[in-house]
């Protein structure tokens, strides 16, 4: 079943059913007069003798350069062409389907020129299979994404590759397997497509969803920890985080409270703690994540805008009657929010990896066995598993450098100004799979030590994530090969199960 979308009310819950799911999606009947009376207006332009920038001239420094009405078609396509540059791997097809649909959002506003049947045949790719092949490096994020458009552009006019139900073809082929036929690009259509934000904004939105489950698998995880370290909840007091005020603070905290409830081995040392205090990655928990959590719903309310946005140029303002040339392409709030989102993903993973080193060091962990073997020096345990979320952890810190204080002219310096977006979202899968160890490798570690606590145990929400972690990798006895495991346990991260069977999503946004 298709979600259908109203250009300019989408919903970040929409677009993450579409990215993950891999649901059907289409724009509103009721988004076609808009559509319709925006492509009259451009058509008007064409027949008139007016310079019209992108409809009868060309394009970025040749802006000054006339095309005669019989050669408006061609431009179009060979503006397409000449911008299908794009280098690297493949875009991946989820991020290229919600690429697709946020084009249709931002052209659905009625403010691009695009004709319906344009509209109606990049609608088409969603529902048929269609997934045009898109180079995911070569565009800096200033005068639209322009490579990677293009690339889902060329798709339209029959050219370049594309993926028909996941199997790689040119794209001609994979239309005429869908029973589709390519369009001839009308006056500005070839400029519509190509010029906007979709490709950063994409890359964004995964970033961002990704790293939204990553936050609140890294706080149930924590709990875990806890346990496992026999830590002290005293810093959970409510009190503590509504004299400080911060929303995102006060959520993990009393997130972490509830996950925690009833935990046998919290009460067997509550009036007899060893330790005054913590060390920081245990008692600052809720500032930490908190903080990050609130650095990324800041980052999500900002995406949700641009995926709302029209961000081509130039703008058809049919109320105005007239076509204006803007900079709504330039993508320097994609650029920010993914720097956010960048800095949340290496911040949650610094402070997971001291958890980590926490619990397998005998000297920190409350008595629990070195490296959590059994039989330590005969067994090393978890040693090379926390060697290994230390090395992910400082590659995230290195990736966590902002990408949108970064510019170099392009286009002959008509685009002097430029804000790197597009590696900039691009980074963000890269973090969130490196995060996904680090909690992976935690979660490993903090099974291990709750499992050393026996016969106490810890919450039953954290006893279900016991469970499911046991499903899937055995308690470490002798050593055994590791890599596994540890790809088993960030899937369990991935896959939402870790947020899923503790309901973290649920508990960050009670009351």
């Amino acid at each position: 079943m298709s979600i259908v979308l109203t250009p300019g009310t989408a919903t970040l819950a929409q677009l993450e059913e579409i990215w993950r799911s891999g649901t059907d999606a289409r724009l509103t009947d009721a988004a076609r007069p808009a559509i319709d009376a925006a492509a009259e207006l451009v058509a008007q332009a064409a027949a008139g003798d007016a310079a019209v920038y992108g409809v009868n001239t060309g394009f970025g420094k040749l802006a000054s350069v006339r095309i005669a009405p019989q050669d408006t078609a061609q431009l179009q396509r060979n503006l397409i062409l000449s911008h299908c540059c794009g280098v690297g791997d493949a875009l991946d097809i989820p991020t290229t389907r919600l690429m697709i649909v946020l084009k249709l959002l931002s052209v659905g506003r009625g403010a691009s020129g695009l004709r319906w049947e344009t509209v109606a045949l990049l609608q088409d790719f969603l529902t048929h299979g269609i997934t045009p092949v898109i180079p995911a490096q070569g565009s800096v994020g200033a005068s639209g994404d322009l490579a990677p458009l293009a690339h889902m552009a060329a798709t339209l006019i029959g050219a370049g590759d594309a993926y028909f139900n996941g199997e790689r073809m040119p794209s001609d082929a994979a239309l005429a397997r869908a029973g589709l036929t390519p369009v001839t690009l009308g006056p500005k259509e070839g400029l519509a497509l190509i010029n906007g934000t979709q490709f950063s904004t994409a890359c964004a939105l995964a970033g961002y969803f990704e790293a939204m489950r990553n936050a609140q698998s890294a706080v149930a995880i924590s709990c875990l920890s806890t346990d496992a370290i026999m830590g002290s909840t005293a810093p959970l007091e409510p009190e503590i985080h509504t004299l400080r005020g911060h929303k995102g603070q006060i959520d993990v905290a009393r997130a972490m409270r509830q996950i925690m409830a009833d935990s046998v081995i919290r009460e067997s040392h509550r009036d007899s703690d060893a330790r005054v205090q913590d060390p920081y990655c245990i008692r600052c928990q809720p500032q930490v994540t908190g903080a990050a959590l609130e650095l990324l719903r800041f980052a999500g309310r900002t995406l949700e805008v641009e995926a709302n946005a029209v961000s081509d140029n130039p703008l058809v303002l049919v109320d105005a009657g007239k076509i204006v040339s803007g900079g709504n392409f330039h993508a320097e709030p994609v650029a920010f929010a993914a720097d956010q989102i960048a800095l949340a993903i290496a911040e949650i993973g610094a402070i997971a990896q001291r958890r980590i080193a926490l619990m397998v060091d005998p000297t920190l962990s409350h008595d629990l066995p070195p490296f959590l073997t059994p039989e330590p020096g005969l067994n090393s345990g978890l040693m090379i598993a926390e060697v290994t979320s230390a090395a992910v952890m400082s590659e995230n810190k290195h990736l966590a450098n902002p990408c949108s204080t970064d510019s170099t002219p392009t286009s002959a310096n008509q685009e002097d100004h430029v804000s790197m977006a597009a590696h900039g979202a691009r980074r963000l899968a890269r973090m969130n799979a490196n995060l996904s160890v680090i909690l992976g490798v935690e979660l490993l570690c903090a099974a291990q030590g709750v499992e050393f606590r026996a016969p106490l145990a810890t919450s039953p929400v954290l006893q279900r994530l016991l469970r499911i972690t046991r499903d899937r990798v055995a308690p470490l006895g002798a050593d055994r090969y590791m890599a596994d495991d540890l790809s088993i346990a960030a899937d369990l991260i991935r896959n939402g199960d870790v947020t899923q069977v503790c309901d973290v999503g649920q508990l960050l946004n009670g009351p």
